[in-house]
């Protein structure tokens, strides 16, 4: 059952769409990011400082600070005063986002920017980002449709490098450390001898904007933002997106999917082949040597909350690779084509399970308490909401997780298997420890 209907939200997973213009922006090396907005919503600017791993001595964050006046009274006065005196900060360019209060009291943001071009020597470029616009992907799409309306120039005719990609969204992604999918891409791309001209938006050089009319392909690395932008691109530049349509490379059939498709539009074919046979052989042997405890798995009955970027693949992954049995799958996110991909894969793997889009936490903890399934592949949020619904295995592998990692892990690819495999494992062992300790101590 797929219910399609949207509620109004409560308690969302997600956060607004200044927190995922706030991503974006931070994705360009050495930018300044001023946010026209109160303290309390700046906050956000920080939360997206920590997700984009931005360097804090070269990227700049500043906020006008509105305080009630402002907020009653406007506050254009206060943004053109912050623009004037980030001239002593020498940074190449300055992304103005708004928070809900300006843009309701009618601060003309663009105008302002406008205005004060003329009296700084670096770039401005506005976003109309208000947390009432949208969730934080809805913001990243704002984010580069704005970058791109207003950095890259028009296409002047040159010279296309041959197998020349530019990367759309890798961070719209819930993968806690999504760096390692989108460098698993760059890997097998150069492997198959193509070349990564731009990266919208991750370690982004602002010279990389005037790339963008040059490459020859782009691929969306989420099935949550971006596909407004790749089809922007389309149609200006006439740049084709590749693997459209396609679930994300998690686990063995998407792999192998998303590879043969990227070696035929690279005229690597042989390339792409070879990645998949070895790729197949060393999770099979590592699996073997090592145990899968795939009896734990077999015909257990499963969810999946997650975002679309993840979700969607696991879907696949769990059902052939893993023999569990999908039951309930909630995603708290997706771009219209995501919903129309999930139905194909839903019909395509014979299964009926129940389908929530645009899923909150109580809608999703209700759906989980209506199937009861035995195993939920989610985040922390789930693993505290089921504690009163007896389900006994939560296996958290999408943001929030109570868990930090130092070290950038793939869930994209092969080794992007065996970390998730890793995951569910050491989340099912941990079941089985004791939560009280069974000695005292000598320290």
């Amino acid at each position: 059952m797929i219910n399609t209907a949207s509620q109004k939200c409560h308690d969302p997973y997600l956060r607004c769409a200044l927190y995922g213009a706030a991503q974006t922006a931070l994705g360009v090396n050495g930018c300044c990011v001023l946010s026209h907005s109160p303290q309390g919503c700046f906050q956000l600017v920080d939360a997206a400082f920590g997700w984009q791993n931005a360097d804090y001595t070269e990227t700049l964050t500043l906020c006008t600070k509105l305080c009630e006046d402002e907020i009653v009274h406007g506050g254009e006065d206060v943004l053109a005063r912050t623009i004037l005196e980030a001239q002593e900060l020498h940074a190449p360019i300055m992304f103005v986002i708004t928070a809900c209060g300006p843009e309701i009291v009618g601060d003309d943001i663009v105008a302002v920017c406008e205005d004060m071009r003329s009296q700084v020597s670096f770039q401005i470029v506005p976003m109309l980002c208000a947390g009432f616009r949208g969730d934080q992907n809805r913001g990243i799409d704002i984010a580069l449709d704005a970058m791109l309306k207003q950095l890259v120039a028009s296409g002047d005719g040159g010279r296309r490098p041959p197998r020349s990609v530019c990367l759309v969204a890798p961070h719209a992604n819930a993968n806690p450390t999504w760096m390692g999918d989108l460098n698993w891409v760059k890997t097998v791309l150069a492997q198959m001898g193509a070349t990564v001209l731009v990266t919208l938006t991750h370690d982004t050089a602002l010279a990389d904007f005037r790339k963008v009319p040059l490459v020859e392909g782009c691929l969306v690395l989420s099935h949550d933002a971006g596909q407004a932008a790749a089809d922007e691109l389309a149609g200006c530049y006439g740049i084709e997106q590749w693997c459209r349509g396609l679930p994300l490379p998690v686990g063995f059939t998407n792999t192998r999917a998303w590879l043969s498709e990227l070696g035929q539009r690279l005229g690597a074919e042989d390339v792409a082949q070879g990645m998949i046979a070895r790729g197949e052989a060393m999770v099979v042997e590592t699996c073997r040597r090592k145990g899968l405890e795939q009896s734990a798995m077999h015909r257990a009955p499963a969810a999946i909350v997650a975002d679309a970027t993840v979700g969607i693949p696991l879907l696949r992954f769990i059902a052939e690779d893993l023999e569990m049995i999908p039951e309930l799958v909630c995603l708290r996110s997706g771009q219209a084509p995501a919903r129309a991909m999930l139905e194909s894969e839903v019909a395509d793997l014979g299964l009926h399970p129940k389908v929530v889009f645009d899923a909150d936490v109580y809608q999703s903890k209700m759906a989980l308490a209506e199937v009861k399934p035995e195993m939920v592949l989610g985040s922390n949020v789930e693993r505290h909401a089921v504690e009163a619904l007896g389900i006994p295995f939560v296996f958290q592998l999408v943001n929030p997780i109570s868990r930090w990692r130092m070290i950038d892990r793939e869930y994209f690819g092969y080794r992007g298997m065996l970390n998730l495999i890793e995951d569910i494992q050491n989340d099912w062992l941990n079941r089985y420890r004791s939560k009280h300790r069974r000695y005292k101590a000598r320290w």
